[in-house]
């Protein structure tokens, strides 16, 4: 993208902003300005304090120090609504949009009453027809958002915050629940917005992406502002360097050596789960010493999957056998005791419990094995050395075992979850998501001990949204669509928009002959 010019009008500053939670300083006296029509990739580890600085900018947080101006007048601090006044909107990477109402009603929704009769409607609707003939975004008004499509949906956040009259447009991680063609259209539109003088901050660990649409990057590494740097004269080598303060080497994936099928699904289907479809018909081997990848969009039946192997649902149809044998009594308790370790999709909602600490958290799935427990009496001394061990070795950046886990960072409670894991030797893995919203340096961590437990002989499923993540670990990837199963296919052997036409949908009636 063209480098806006340096007489453009600043729309947005932020001067020497400084805020400290006890003894920890999450941002240090960071400033840098934005642009009219430029869009600023905003990098950093997970922990580098990028979160804390967006809640500042809306109001959430009151900074210790320094202020935020937009067009040149300064915000009112801890004051959400005046953000908004002031024309900063922002699209968060989990999108908040009621499934029952329809797109006209979600965008103008906190804008106006939708109770009185008529609310504007035509106005809203006409308007909203405008933003969408202007900036290329495509979406049926009466459509109710519970039956789009995730590309449609952030579409509608968008319309949401353009509706609201927007001039500067926060995106965070926008791109990780699209399939590549949906990513195409979305970096169209912010293009045309651009044109049309939006300013943009692009908050991404992809930094392919990161190179293809910003025209600068802003650094933070342990709430410093450490590196800015035009676009047009880095590369993405130079921008993981600057995020994690060394050189990042992607891990070298070798040619797998598969063993015996342990997970073996035939003709399984399951029943849907509300919207969420269940499985139709699927068939899978996950062998041993082999990474099993699954692509697709949010919401095609992963979870489905996940909770069958995982022990929390059992097939309507079919046959499921784990290590041979067909299992009574299939629960999530036998799935542990079948050597089936899960990194379950949200390490907030069903990976950890906040309030334990770490040493209790570490413990969840294992509390029950010889050396942690006996009599029903735990022995908390070994579950802090295994928490003490999980720390060590897997560079959970903490205070200790006893930190409670809700004050870690993403990237360092993942950590935790992967050692949990794989500090148990499993036969199975079950990693649903283990990267998502994680730096370039914690991604490369995760991914090196996947490769390390398939080349240990484990079977390792990979769920992930992310598809170059898929296509750079996986020995073979199957792509999920509305809970169909496509066949497999060896590494390289589909292109990645190839792969993205599957995730759309295209492709079953017609399948290829898989590798």
């Amino acid at each position: 993208m063209t480098d806006p010019s340096s007489e453009a009008q600043v729309v947005l500053r932020l001067d020497n902003i400084t805020k400290r939670f006890g003894k920890l300083t999450a941002n240090d006296a960071i400033s840098f300005d934005l642009r009219q029509g430029e869009v600023i990739a905003l990098l950093g580890e997970n922990g580098a304090g990028k979160t804390t600085l967006m809640n500042i900018l809306f109001g959430h947080y009151t900074p210790d120090e320094g202020h935020v101006e937009v067009f040149g007048e300064r915000l009112p601090a801890g004051n959400p609504r005046a953000a908004l006044a002031a024309g900063v909107g922002m699209v968060h990477q989990h999108f908040t949009l009621a499934d029952n109402m329809t797109v006209l009603e979600n965008i103008v929704l906190g804008t106006r009453s939708i109770w009185r009769p008529g609310f504007g409607r035509a106005q809203a609707r006409q308007r909203i027809v405008t933003l969408m003939e202007d900036y290329g975004l495509r979406v049926d008004p009466d459509a109710q958002v519970g039956s789009l499509s995730v590309g449609e949906r952030q579409r509608v956040e968008i319309l949401k915050a353009l509706f609201r009259e927007a001039r500067i447009l926060i995106l965070d991680e926008p791109t990780a629940v699209l399939t590549p063609q949906e990513t195409d259209d979305l970096f169209a539109t912010m293009r045309k917005a651009v044109a049309l003088g939006l300013s943009v901050i692009f908050i991404s660990h992809k930094l392919h992406e990161v190179m293809a649409i910003s025209s600068r990057v802003v650094v933070l590494r342990h709430g410093k502002l450490v590196a800015e740097a035009k676009t047009s004269e880095t590369d993405r080598a130079r921008m993981a360097q600057m995020m994690v303060g060394s050189e990042v080497a992607a891990p070298v994936v070798r040619r797998a050596d598969p063993g015996a099928a342990l997970v073996t699904l035939a003709g399984v289907s399951s029943p849907d789960i509300g919207s969420a479809p269940g499985l139709k018909n699927v068939d899978l081997e996950l062998r041993a010493g082999q990474i099993t990848g699954l692509a697709g969009v949010s919401g095609n039946g992963q979870t489905a999957l996940a909770d069958l192997i995982g022990g929390l649902i059992r097939p309507a149809s079919g046959t499921f056998h784990v290590k041979g044998d067909a299992p009574r009594g299939w629960s999530p308790h036998a799935a542990i005791s079948a050597g089936i370790a899960r990194i379950p999709e949200d390490r907030h909602k069903t990976g950890t419990i906040a309030d334990f600490d770490l040493t209790e958290n570490a413990v969840l799935e294992l509390y029950s094995r010889p050396g942690f427990s006996r009599h029903g009496w735990m022995n908390w001394r070994a579950a802090r050395d295994f928490a003490a061990k999980i720390i060590q070795g897997y560079d959970v950046r903490c205070p200790g075992p006893e930190t409670r886990i809700r004050l870690l960072s993403g990237g360092n409670m993942q950590k935790l979850i992967l050692g949990r894991v794989l500090e148990t030797a499993p036969s199975v893995v079950l990693a649903n998501q283990p990267v998502r919203g994680l730096d370039i340096g914690a991604l490369t961590y995760v991914h090196e001990q996947l490769l390390a437990a398939r080349d240990r002989g484990a079977a390792v499923l990979l769920i992930s949204e992310d598809l170059d993540e898929v296509t750079a670990l996986s020995d073979v990837i199957h792509v999920i669509s509305e809970g169909r199963l496509s066949p497999g296919f060896a590494r390289g052997a589909l292109t990645p928009a190839e792969l993205g036409v599957w995730m759309a949908g295209d492709g079953f009636e017609e399948a290829p002959h898989a590798a």
